[in-house]
């Protein structure tokens, strides 16, 4: 399956719910490119962008688990095009 570079960007405004976010960017660790964790505390939420190189339905799984913990916010950008893989 073709890999293609996406960003999934996470606000979670319930902080007790960290440990299970973590948990999956865990299992999912073998895709993960990098990821930038920001703690707002001033909002009291956290705000985390991954980057993934993976097939488009690895990415799709993450985020859809992610986006279904109570007090987590997803969205996903993914790139149009195969970026940088020769051949």
């Amino acid at each position: 399956m073709e890999s293609r570079i996406s960003v999934i960007s996470i606000i979670i405004e319930d902080i007790s719910i960290s440990s299970k976010v973590n948990e999956l960017l865990h299992d999912y660790a073998q895709y993960v490119v990098g990821r930038m964790g920001i703690p707002y505390k001033e909002r009291g939420v956290s705000i985390i962008c991954v980057v993934l190189d993976a097939p488009a339905d690895v990415t799709s799984s993450l985020s859809g688990k992610l986006g279904m913990l109570n007090g987590v916010s997803t969205k996903t950008i993914t790139a149009k095009n195969k970026v940088g893989k020769e051949g």
